[in-house]
């Protein structure tokens, strides 16, 4: 990180409400958990009083098998955000240049920037037919977030190509992709994949996740990472919860039905973009976007103010949750 590049550096809004008396649509976190979740947090109390075994080999394995990758490709890090620092830490020079998809996920820019590079913004639905050749690193949404679409897999993957042939890394935000049935990129030359387990298995305070990575940039990875990441409950709760297949097959499965049938319903107020997401981006037209957020806010919704995001401004992004919520949000943006 650039000393220098800190002192100009600002925070990043995000998602996420902790007023109790709010139904929260602003983060796209499962409501749901993976069963046996707090037995195995619970359990893990009595080993957390040693230090954890820095190589985390059940939880790298279960990663490992979670991707579709080597389990010696795996690093451990305190959610996908960490995995993402770490993969721009090992790669960016001062002065150098990447490649960031806009409007997506505000935190790929300020970590940029932290390094002291410059970002060379590109619309996100652009990105795989630019040039990666004299870039540091290409970053890339999959899905995409806040609009919610997925990448072609052969397109991507030729993008990869290309990335490996220009001598440019590749990384690849996948926080979102376990709601899909699309492939990973994890394993693949040149390329770092970030994953978290906070959206899928609805554990944002657990900070687990995790960075994919072969080869020479692995090795980078793997000498930079810091010692004892992950605590070890998180360790032992990650490991569960990526062994859970049929909490993610039935989570891909509700999630899709909610979102069809958000889309549907919300289609005659409001643009809405097609999305492989736990999530839906809205375009309210003339209406002010504070002005939505701040009514659906009065009537205990709180939905996320998209404005925030690079390229945006009369949107609002909405998660989809479990069906009865869902009516409840449906009747209140009925009426803004």
């Amino acid at each position: 990180m650039d000393p220098e590049s800190v002192v100009a550096a600002g925070r990043v809004p995000h998602g996420s409400s902790d007023d109790p008396d709010l139904l929260d649509f602003s983060a796209n976190t499962n409501p749901h958990v993976p069963d046996g979740t707090e037995r195995v947090y619970r359990e893990a109390f009595d080993a957390a009083r040693t230090y954890p075994p820095d190589g985390y080999p059940a939880y790298r394995e279960a990663a490992a098998e979670y991707v579709g990758c080597a389990p010696e490709d795996v690093v451990a890090t305190p959610g996908g955000l960490a995995a993402i620092r770490l993969a721009i830490e090992v790669t960016v020079d001062p002065g150098d240049s990447v490649l960031v998809p806009y409007p997506s996920f505000g935190e790929y820019a300020r970590e940029v920037r932290l390094q002291g590079a410059s970002v060379s913004f590109v619309p996100h639905d652009e990105l795989l037919g630019t040039d990666p050749a004299d870039h540091a690193m290409a970053v890339v949404c999959n899905p995409n977030n806040p609009t919610g679409d997925a990448y072609d897999p052969g397109e991507l993957a030729a993008f990869a190509d290309r990335c490996g042939a220009a001598g440019t890394p590749l990384l690849a935000d996948e926080a979102f992709l376990g709601f899909t049935d699309r492939p990973s990129l994890a394993g693949r030359a040149g390329v770092v994949v970030a994953r978290s387990l906070t959206k899928l298995f609805g554990l944002p305070g657990i900070r687990a996740g995790f960075a994919v990575a072969a080869g020479d940039l692995g090795s980078r990875l793997q000498v930079a990472r810091r010692a004892w990441a992950l605590g070890t409950p998180a360790a032992a709760v990650g490991a569960h919860c990526m062994g859970c297949s049929s909490f993610v097959a039935g989570t891909r499965e509700r999630v899709h039905a909610e979102r069809e049938r958000m889309r549907s319903a919300l289609a005659d107020r409001f643009g809405v973009h097609p999305s492989e997401s736990p999530f839906l981006l809205l375009d309210v037209g003339e209406r002010d976007p504070a002005a939505v957020v701040a009514a659906a806010r009065e009537r205990g919704v709180a939905l996320r103010d998209a404005t925030t995001f690079r390229g945006l401004d009369s949107h609002v992004r909405v998660a989809v949750r479990l069906p009865e919520e869902n009516d409840r949000l449906l009747e209140v943006l009925a009426d803004v």
